[in-house]
């Protein structure tokens, strides 16, 4: 009768926690650097803040608008001066008319 003599190897005692090193540094990596991790966290309130201040530039803008337009209505505002702005917004004139164009006037 045969008997087989195994002799103990240490490489059997490491594979279990070599796969759960190589699990959690998947998992961790992608915890951080993922679609939803948390460096896009940080890109994303960056970016949301840039908007936010986009949007105010935006509101800001029209309520200057809005109060621009408040102005114009026909009581505050004189019809030749309503001409006026609305030829100057839309670049237009007359053929028997003279425009004298000034640098950096409104």
């Amino acid at each position: 009768m045969w008997t087989r003599q195994h002799k103990q190897r240490n490489t059997g005692r490491l594979i279990i926690p070599s796969l759960c090193v190589v699990f959690l540094t998947y998992f961790g990596f992608h915890a951080y650097h993922g679609e939803f991790g948390i460096y896009s966290k940080y890109r994303l309130e960056a970016e949301t803040a840039e908007l936010q201040g986009r949007l105010d530039a935006v509101r800001t803008r029209r309520i200057d608008l809005e109060r621009r337009v408040q102005l114009m209505h026909e009581g505050t505002l004189e019809k030749d001066m309503l001409d006026e702005q609305a030829r100057k917004a839309l670049n237009l004139s007359h053929a028997d008319e003279i425009t004298i164009m000034l640098p950096g006037v409104r």
